[in-house]
């Protein structure tokens, strides 16, 4: 896996911990390119410690169920995904733009008691993310595109067609999942599914899901 000017190839390639920014709804995959806006005090220090380091940050979302601990401290997800920074801007008035490639997937193992305003956690990586020959011929693209189509054409939006064409289904599957719309629950089921054919899967079900459920909604509006 290319990240940045980097390449992680195997668990050694990886820190034993990170620090970790809890994000709700947030979405990085493996390969993946997220965009951030970081104005609070404790992540700005964190993006500052990162790039005096690997450049190496958790993302991950905070509970949405259960025990989901305070708003100062609130528990986490278990899975979570690296990314490494791969471009940094400041600006005027003293927020970062910053853009996270993802690398591969977490666990954590604990989180660990520091003094730094930001938490940091031991991780276990889920190395077979970094395979970059992994198998992707399993993913049913045309079901994958048909279920797309179907959402865009529900919500009037328009998509760059010849760029969707071009992708590779690992490209495609980990980009509309994190384009996706959807709340946390299900972006942590696209996070955790065990394998690219299980994301789009995943994917295709919770699209119709909402699809079948805009129907519904719009048909109790004519009765």
């Amino acid at each position: 896996m290319q990240a940045g000017n980097r390449t992680y190839r195997t668990e050694k390639d990886i820190p034993e911990s990170v620090p970790v920014f809890p994000l709700s709804g947030a979405l990085l995959l493996p390969g993946g390119q997220m965009p951030l806006n970081i104005f609070e005090p404790r992540y700005l220090e964190m993006i500052d410690a990162a790039l005096r380091g690997d450049r190496v940050i958790g993302m991950i979302q905070p509970k949405f169920s259960g025990d989901t601990g305070s708003a100062d401290k609130p528990g986490l997800c278990a899975v979570g995904c690296l990314g490494r920074l791969s471009s940094f801007a400041e600006t005027g008035d003293g927020r970062y733009l910053v853009s996270m490639q993802g690398i591969c997937r977490f666990r954590i193992a604990t989180e660990i008691a520091v003094r730094t305003p930001y938490r940091q956690c031991r991780i276990s990586p889920f190395v077979s993310d970094l395979d970059e020959e992994g198998d992707t011929s399993c993913v049913d693209r045309e079901a994958l595109l048909r279920v797309f189509r179907a959402y865009l054409d529900a919500n009037e939006l328009e998509a760059d067609w010849e760029s969707v064409q071009k992708a590779g289904n690992d490209t495609l599957v980990n980009a509309l999942s994190m384009m996706s719309p959807y709340g946390p629950a299900e972006k942590q089921a696209l996070l955790e599914a065990p394998d690219l054919k299980s994301r789009a899967e995943t994917l295709i079900a919770i699209t119709e899901m909402a699809l079948a459920r805009d129907k519904d909604d719009f048909a109790r509006t004519l009765q």
